[in-house]
């Protein structure tokens, strides 16, 4: 009810006050003669498209409500009235009334993992299982259709089903006896292989564990078990080989699509270089003229090389000033996480008395924090665990005394856990967070087996922290992490981070972290104009203004006239990326 009267007095007030300074303002950027001047000061060139009749929410500055966008080009040439919009109307002007429909920025996905897509295409896909059988029927069938594999992979399969040690060898060797195996989890952190798998990378009860890795191993024999988690994972992966740049392209190219139909036009995907072919791939496809939204992506840096590989990444940043792509983070992967015990935390875990996996050496993380800072990179930092965030912080801070204060922007993505204390950290270094409001609930299987076992009932409900950083003053920018949230669409986010409590759960106690449910100005902000000053494209996309391009989508329902729980049933309708059509829902007008 609150947020029905909110956009009527704001539309009322925005748009049909004679002399409102929103209207003023967006009269005058558009090149029109401001109110009591006579219309013929200067004439106005037709807009390629008007749309009119809207809730045109433009999350500027002032979070100002309009009717009407006009767009020449790529650009957007007049956000306002439907009056004022007539003068953007010539013979050749496709105009579309949209009878209140709602308009809002593209989204922007601040950390996605988009090139994983070709493993959904070329490789096992477990994320219909739910439990060691299904998975099981699900290889046996993929095997049957692809007898000649010398090796195999897949990903999907999710801790819950195996906590503790994980999932084990022998229940993929009945399967799978010969031809080495490799399963991701869901979350991309451990792996599950089979005998020849292991063989294969010549891994035994003798094999240590590799720093910032842990070999799960039967605590009878000491044997491997079959699941390997973080660094562990590359000791198999590194054998089993990878995807070629061509289907790394196809791979996407499929994303483009899923993505531009839930209205998402930039994107950061942090897996340049961790991956052999992925680079290649989005360069070619730049090249071609194939991508069809924008991304800003990161190169994955090598915790055992340093400071010295960021000469080799300004070199690829050089070479990739595609409008559409380009290199501009710094990805670091801090710590694992929770459900692999592997996410770095203050106080130890319950179950384990260990604190978990840092996967960078602080001192060595600071060098080359402050190398990739020097050159203009911004550092995009995983971390999940309390302590890791305050040592990623660190070398932020480090990297300021360094280099001295300037525009950064370092991000750290996931926060699962967050000493109250930091939060005014990101603050006072101009540090952004990067969340996933998709995972803001109790989940079932997750909450109660894995969570509050692992970390104890009053960390477990101290999860996921946003509105504190919005309090505070913090850029927060939402994401979804896909492909470890398989469907990643925004408005299911935005609902998700309001409510913070499964689908169809009526239990106030269910709410996770009560106080840390966001408003929907909030969440909408997270998903466009925070998105965009996370990824330094906040010039040019991120906002309905004047000037900008013209990223945006249309919705078939206004989100502020109806109830919270009904935005992730709302439809895209229509996308653009820089005033191009990119997706039309066909069934709908």
């Amino acid at each position: 009810m609150f947020l029905k009267k909110w956009t009527s007095v704001l539309l009322a007030t925005v748009l049909l006050s004679p002399v409102s300074a929103f209207a003023q303002g967006t009269n005058q950027a558009a090149g029109q003669a401001p109110q009591g001047i006579a219309a013929s000061v200067k004439q106005v060139m037709p807009a390629d498209m008007v749309f009119t009749n809207a809730v045109v929410y433009t999350v500027d500055r002032n979070r100002n409500v309009a009717q009407a966008v006009a767009i020449r080009g790529d650009k957007i040439v007049y956000v306002g009235t439907d009056e004022g919009a007539k003068k953007y109307i010539g013979s050749k002007t496709k105009v579309t009334d949209l009878q209140g429909k709602m308009i809002l920025p593209g989204f922007i996905d601040s950390h996605t993992h988009a090139s994983k897509t070709t493993g959904l295409i070329y490789s096992i896909d477990l994320y219909d299982g739910g439990s060691i059988e299904e998975y099981l029927t699900i290889i046996e069938a993929f095997v049957k259709d692809h007898p000649h594999e010398k090796t195999l992979q897949g990903r999907g399969w999710s801790n819950p089903v195996a906590p503790g040690i994980g999932p084990k060898k022998e229940a993929l060797d009945k399967v799978v006896p010969d031809v080495p195996l490799a399963l991701t989890s869901d979350d991309g952190h451990s792996l599950w292989v089979n005998s020849a798998a292991l063989k294969l990378a010549g891994i035994t009860k003798d094999t240590p564990n590799p720093e910032g890795g842990i070999i799960e191993r039967d605590p009878k024999t000491g044997e491997p078990s079959g699941t390997l988690r973080e660094k562990a994972m590359d000791l198999v992966l590194a054998k089993i080989g990878g995807y070629t740049v061509e289907q790394y392209k196809s791979g996407i190219e499929e994303y483009q699509l899923k993505a531009v139909e839930r209205g998402v036009t930039t994107v950061r995907d942090p897996d340049m270089l961790r991956y052999p072919n992925v680079l290649e791939a989005y360069e070619e496809l730049a090249k071609e003229n194939k991508l069809t939204i924008r991304y800003r992506n990161a190169i994955t840096a090598n915790p055992d090389k340093g400071p010295e590989q960021i000469a080799e990444f300004v070199k690829i940043r050089e070479r990739n000033q595609n409008p559409l792509f380009q290199v501009n983070a710094v990805k670091i992967f801090m710590d694992g996480v929770v459900e692999g015990a592997t996410a770095y935390l203050e106080k130890p875990y319950e179950h384990k008395h260990t604190n978990g996996e840092l996967i960078w050496n602080p001192e060595i993380y600071k060098k080359t924090a402050a190398e990739a800072d020097k050159a203009g990179f911004q550092l995009h930092v995983h971390s999940i665990g309390d302590a890791s965030t305050r040592i990623a912080l660190d070398g932020m801070e480090y990297a300021e005394k360094q280099n001295g204060a300037h525009d950064s922007r370092h991000s750290l993505v996931h926060l699962q856990l967050v000493n109250p204390q930091d939060i005014a950290r990101f603050k006072k270094l101009g540090a952004v967070g990067i969340v996933q409001p998709f995972w803001f609930m109790q989940e079932e299987g997750y909450y109660d087996e894995i969570e509050v076992p692992y970390l104890g009932h009053e960390r477990a409900q101290q999860e996921y922290p946003m509105k504190s950083f919005i309090n505070q003053g913090v850029h927060i920018a939402s994401s979804s992490d896909y492909i470890v949230t398989p469907e990643f669409n925004p408005l299911h986010g935005i609902q998700q981070g309001i409510t913070r409590i499964e689908e169809g759960e009526t239990d106030p106690s269910k709410i996770a972290n009560p106080d840390e449910r966001a408003t929907l100005p909030d969440m909408i902000a997270s998903f466009t104009i925070d998105g965009a000053y996370a990824n330094h494209v906040d010039d040019v996309t991120g906002s309905i203004e004047v000037g900008k391009k013209a990223d945006i989508i249309v919705l078939d329902k206004n989100l502020f006239a109806i109830p919270v729980t009904q935005i992730k049933d709302v439809q895209v309708l229509l996308t653009l990326v820089e005033g191009r059509e990119v997706y039309r829902r066909q069934d709908k007008k």
